[in-house]
């Protein structure tokens, strides 16, 4: 299985507003990003779909680490997915998307890890600064 590394972000101008998202999927040495908007979503969300575009976006199973600065993505996925399918997604926010992170991950072996955001993390910032601009993309039309 291949490790690949998914650095992701997601922003929300107003919260819920205009929102972007960026994953930048890494194997070795070759690098591929993801990203687009939505007119309106939370920051949630927003860091949520980054990921789930970021697994769609690969073509084999594969084992990924996501390196996100959102706790609730990274606790999500590591510690309250497996309690929130027993129950149904009952009193879950984001349940349609959380479902679609189910279909996205299947077949690849994914952890979550937890980094400061807007503390010099190069991918971290990379991904803030591209959902921002997506989320002002869409601002625009708005």
């Amino acid at each position: 299985m291949k490790k690949i590394s998914l650095f992701s972000d997601g922003s929300s101008l107003g919260n819920p507003g205009a929102g972007g998202y960026c994953a930048i999927l890494r194997f070795g040495d070759v690098e591929k990003i993801v990203s687009g908007g939505m007119a309106d979503a939370t920051n949630n969300q927003m860091e949520l779909l980054a990921v789930i575009k970021g697994l769609e976006a690969l073509r084999e199973p594969c084992e990924v680490t996501i390196i996100s600065d959102s706790s609730y993505v990274v606790k999500g996925i590591n510690e309250w997915l497996g309690g929130w399918v027993k129950k149904g997604f009952a009193k879950v926010k984001n349940p349609e998307l959380w479902q679609a992170y189910l279909q996205a991950s299947k077949g690849h072996k994914v952890k979550g890890v937890w980094v400061r955001g807007h503390d010099g993390h190069t991918e971290n910032e990379m991904c803030d600064k591209i959902a921002k601009e997506e989320a002002m993309k869409i601002k625009e039309k708005g």
